[in-house]
């Protein structure tokens, strides 16, 4: 579905020299790489989630590879176009939806700007109307098509752009931050529909967003970016199995304790009777485990891996 190799993009971006007349008529540049020669490959049907910290690359490299921007080297080969070339048979295959940005006219129904994409794509009529159907059903907003969209909450004109996007069934979809500013109630709707609209119509789906929650709930693979190089490209699962050597010990203890019996070795990570939290060495943890057996009386004792979002922060900063 998707081969990128050796992608590069570079901007020229003008430095001040803070001359006024040097700025103006000898203005200087200075080269910032937003893609340092990166190299992925997606197959039909996956969805995987790219994420990364604000600036790391992401929206560029999805621009790229839509054909929205063109590279300053590498190779790209999306359904077997090359994507910047702007085949009108290429896109017709894919669709970029992006929580920030309207493609919806405001003053008017949902419906009016469906039927601009069912021009724009040469959707026939009954196609048009099993689509929305479909969708809106997924979605379960069909009474809101016909209401200007500027009489929408936010998380109901996310599920008109989803329609509005996703008419023409396209076999690859981009989606750029699908749920942000949206609360909770609405992110949970989105990332079921994603999911049921992925497994229904076999779709390739790339996701990039802050929220981890949309990433677990959604994608088996991540792709991780910072300062536009890849710094992992796996299983979202093994990310705990690779890049964290700690386990996370839960206490709830029976009878207050003196603080000096709670030390084993180190000193608690978190303690507000009865609960505790001891961060361990994956290494040691037989040895604290028995220690606490022996020293703490608890009614309760869990192990747990650390949250993938910690993980991937201590990733940021190595990187």
């Amino acid at each position: 579905m998707i081969s990128v190799k050796n992608l590069t993009k570079t901007y020229l971006v003008h430095k001040k020299q803070n001359n006024l007349l040097k700025d103006i008529f000898f203005r200087q540049y200075k080269k910032v790489v937003a893609l340092d020669d990166i190299s992925f490959d997606i197959r039909d049907n996956e969805l995987v989630g790219f994420i990364g910290p604000n600036g790391a690359g992401k929206t560029t490299t999805l621009k790229i590879l839509s054909g929205i921007l063109y590279p300053t080297s590498g190779n790209i080969n999306i359904l077997g176009y090359i994507p910047f070339s702007k085949n009108p048979e290429f896109l017709k295959q894919i669709a970029f939806v992006a929580g920030q940005r309207n493609q919806l006219i405001w003053d008017l129904p949902a419906s009016d700007s469906f039927k601009l994409n069912q021009e724009i794509y040469e959707i026939n009529e009954q196609e048009y109307k099993k689509n929305v159907a479909d969708l809106a059903e997924i979605l379960n907003c069909l009474k809101m098509i016909d209401k200007p969209v500027k009489t929408l909450s936010l998380g109901e004109r996310m599920k008109m752009e989803l329609i509005a996007a996703l008419l023409h069934r396209p076999k690859l979809v981009f989606l750029d931050e699908p749920t942000i500013g949206l609360d909770l109630f609405s992110q949970q709707n989105i990332r079921h529909f994603l999911k049921t609209y992925q497994q229904k119509y076999q779709a390739t789906i790339i996701l990039t967003s802050h929220y981890m929650e949309d990433v677990k709930a959604l994608a088996k693979r991540v792709i991780i970016i910072n300062h536009g190089k890849i710094i992992y490209n796996d299983q979202l699962k093994n990310i705990i199995e690779k890049y964290s050597s700690e386990k996370i010990i839960k206490i709830t203890l029976d009878d207050n304790c003196d603080e000096k019996n709670l030390t084993l070795k180190e000193k608690p990570f978190f303690y507000s009777f009865p609960e505790i939290i001891y961060k361990v060495d994956k290494k040691t943890l037989p040895e604290k485990i028995k220690m606490i057996t022996e020293t703490l009386p608890f009614s309760d004792l869990t192990v747990e891996d650390k949250p993938i979002e910690e993980v991937i922060k201590e990733m940021f900063r190595k990187s």
